[in-house]
């Protein structure tokens, strides 16, 4: 790493030379592990993605692509150590007979799996489609004519309908978006565009706030997936319509999540997909790529970097530069189905900063101290059901859940607890009582506890939020005619609960839970 700079760092010490660094060596330390020809990137890792291992190959290959393209963009294209030459030949060899076939062979050991045949290949073929926008001149105008027909035949099956009622949508925009400037098949590209921005319309709920789908679920993929695309498609395009819509939304979600990151860097570990680790730090970035932003840019910065720098610092690589499946080392609880040992490498998308010049003032402007550390803070978020509260005497957020959702029907332990902080977690019930959960309020039936059926926000005011559910069974069932009024009181560092049950038979047993602290924690 290069020499700390505390006169214009004061807070992190990291400068634009550190993120290029380790974007570097994130770079240095997948490149062993490429296919013969570099169609793919095969991770180590104890599992595979339930979309099997030819697809993590490609997710390996996408992320990573994503990454350098960021790391080559700016620099002004400029490619001093030689990334694209190996992910030009990698296009050529994964198009070549792209295949249904999910396993790797020997003898096939370079081949993409087709978009029509898995799905997750749409994901992944938004990170590329990217990748080349962002590299267009130096990448894809240098391509054989036959592999540019190759590798958009492969890309087109994206901009059909979405397989996935949610934020997937926007993997047809990405996709469309590079297409349509390539001057390949405009008027499909276009239709998908539209199609996306369309679809997402319907989940606005203002202040900034997507759903995630026909759904109540609220978590960081608003900053860095609702927001990310269509914000960075309208920018690469410099279409000053859409910017005109969605930069203020941005700008707008800013002000809210920009809120959710502890002094010490952490941002609150909410949601689903928390192995992407410092993309959180993309839509920071992306505020100040655009203009739309409450932060100035020595805040920014500050909050980046202080990101980045956090995981760096607790461990988030392995003794081979490499980015295990979890949130500081491995963590397998907190994995989806869909996690695979390259899904790490979506904290590409934190790299967004690099697009700014060296001389732009996020990257020159001293730093400057985040919210959370000039002011207690206390609210809603907005539409969402959730309660802000932070507290300068130590840094810390809290975030209270009286609206957030999971989109699983089950019970969701990064969805379903009443708080969350950026001190504790991400948890998951623990090994010597699968049946206790941090933060959470249950019923005690023959001993058993129920889990927290769809929050419905009730109320909320300047302090407080509430909200109703129906309890359930640990197999997901509901208990008919039982409802629960939850509601948070906050007062600086304080915090009240109470709950009242209906409907329940006189006499049961309740039990809440409260902070999952560790003896070195906070109090």
């Amino acid at each position: 790493m290069p020499p700390e700079d505390r006169r214009r760092s004061p807070y992190t010490g990291w400068t634009r030379a550190h993120w290029e660094a380790t974007a570097d060596g994130l770079l240095r330390a997948t490149a062993p592990c490429a296919s013969p020809c570099h169609g793919l990137i095969v991770l180590p890792g104890a599992r595979p993605s339930s979309s099997g291992p030819r697809s993590d190959g490609l997710e390996g290959f996408a992320r990573t692509f994503l990454l350098a393209a960021l790391r080559v963009a700016g620099a002004d294209g400029r490619d001093p150590h030689g990334y694209l030459p190996r992910y030009a030949e990698g296009l050529a060899a994964g198009t070549r007979r792209p295949t249904a076939v999910r396993e790797l062979t020997s003898a096939d050991p370079d081949s993409w799996p087709r978009i029509d045949a898995v799905r997750q290949a749409r994901v992944e073929a938004a990170s590329i489609a990217l990748g080349l926008r962002l590299t267009r001149r130096r990448l894809w105008d240098t391509l054989d004519e036959g592999i540019r027909a190759r590798v958009a035949e492969w890309l087109l099956p994206a901009l059909g309908p979405s397989p996935v009622d949610n934020n997937w949508w926007l993997f047809g925009l990405t996709v469309g978006g590079f297409l349509r400037e390539a001057g390949i098949e405009t008027d499909r590209a276009g239709a998908a565009i539209d199609r996306a921005l369309t679809r997402i319309e319907d989940w606005y709920r203002g202040d900034g706030w997507y759903a995630d789908g026909d759904n109540r679920a609220f978590d960081h993929y608003n900053a860095w997936a609702l927001h990310f695309y269509p914000v960075l498609h309208a920018h690469l395009g410099a279409d000053r319509t859409l910017l005109a819509t969605y930069g203020p939304r941005l700008h707008a979600q800013l002000d809210a999540c920009t809120r959710l990151f502890d002094t010490n860097g952490a941002p609150l570990p909410f949601g689903r997909s928390l192995t992407y680790r410092f993309a959180a730090a993309a839509a920071p970035w992306l505020g100040a790529l655009t203009g739309h932003t409450p932060l100035t840019p020595g805040a920014t910065r500050r909050l980046a970097s202080g990101t980045l720098r956090h995981f760096l610092d607790h461990g988030a690589l392995t003794r081979d530069g490499l980015l295990p499946l979890g949130w500081y080392g491995p963590y397998a609880p907190m994995l989806q189905s869909y996690s695979g040992p390259a899904s790490p490498y979506w904290a590409a998308k934190g790299f967004l900063g690099l697009l700014l010049p060296a001389d732009h003032p996020a990257w020159t402007a001293p730093e400057e101290a985040l919210p959370a550390e000039t002011a207690d803070a206390a609210g809603p978020l907005g539409p969402t059901g959730l309660l802000l509260q932070s507290t300068v005497s130590d840094g810390l957020v809290r975030l209270h859940n009286h609206g957030s959702n999971s989109v699983r029907s089950t019970p969701d332990p990064y969805y379903a607890r009443f708080a969350y902080s950026t001190r504790t977690g991400p948890t998951a019930p623990a090994a010597e009582d699968p049946a206790l959960p941090d933060n959470h309020f249950a019923l005690l039936l023959d001993g058993r506890p129920t889990t927290r059926g769809p929050a419905t926000p009730h109320a909320a005011g300047p302090d407080r939020a509430s909200s109703l559910h129906t309890p359930r069974h640990a197999d997901g069932t509901e208990l008919a005619g039982i409802r629960i009024l939850s509601a948070t009181l906050v007062h600086g560092r304080a915090e009240l609960r109470a709950h009242r049950v209906t409907g329940a038979a006189p006499g049961t047993r309740v039990r809440q839970t409260g902070w999952a602290t560790t003896p070195d924690g906070p109090t």
